[in-house]
C-alpha cells in the first residue's frame, strides 16, 4: 500500500496532479494497471498520483481520508472483490469518486452495473481501453 507520485509544476508554482486509487490483492494487477494508464491518461489531463490498496479495509480507510478523482477496483480481488467494495462505497461515501471496475469477463458488466460502477474494463486488460476509460472518468470530474 504505497503512493506513487509524479508531479509537474504549473504556472502558479503548484502541481497539476490528480489522485487515483488502485485496489487489488495482486501486486502484479496493480502494477499492470498503473503501467497501462501511464503518467497521464490523455493529453491535456493532469499527471496521475497513484495510491495502492491491497485490502478491503485499506480501500475504505484511504477513500474516507483521501480526495481521489477515480477509484480503480479489481472485481476479482480475493476475500472482498471490487464489485462489493464499489457497492459499499457508493452507498456509504458522500460524493463517492467515479469507480472503474476490472472484470474477469465481458459478461460481468451487468454485475458491475449492479455495483454502481461508472466504467468497466474486462480482462484481458487492454492498455488503450484502460487508459481511455480512466481519461473519460477524469474528464467527467472536471480534471482537464
Amino acid at each position: 500500500m504505497t503512493s506513487t507520485e509524479i508531479a509537474a509544476p504549473t504556472a502558479a508554482g503548484g502541481t497539476d496532479t490528480v489522485d487515483l486509487l488502485i485496489y487489488s490483492d495482486d501486486v502484479d494487477t496493480r502494477r499492470s494497471v498503473m503501467e497501462a494508464v501511464g503518467r497521464r491518461a490523455a493529453k491535456g489531463l493532469p499527471l496521475i498520483r497513484w495510491t495502492e490498496a491491497a485490502t478491503h479495509a485499506g480501500v475504505v480507510q484511504k477513500v474516507e481520508a483521501g480526495n481521489f478523482a477515480v477509484l480503480v477496483l479489481d472485481g476479482e480481488a480475493a476475500k472482498v472483490g471490487g464489485m462489493a467494495v464499489s457497492k459499499q462505497l457508493k452507498n456509504e461515501i458522500f460524493n463517492c469518486p467515479p469507480v472503474l471496475i476490472l472484470t474477469a469477463r465481458p459478461q460481468d458488466r451487468w454485475l458491475a452495473a449492479w455495483a454502481d460502477a461508472d466504467a468497466v474494463v474486462a480482462a484481458p486488460l487492454d492498455p488503450v481501453e484502460l487508459q481511455e476509460a480512466v481519461a473519460t472518468l477524469l474528464r467527467g470530474q472536471g480534471a482537464a
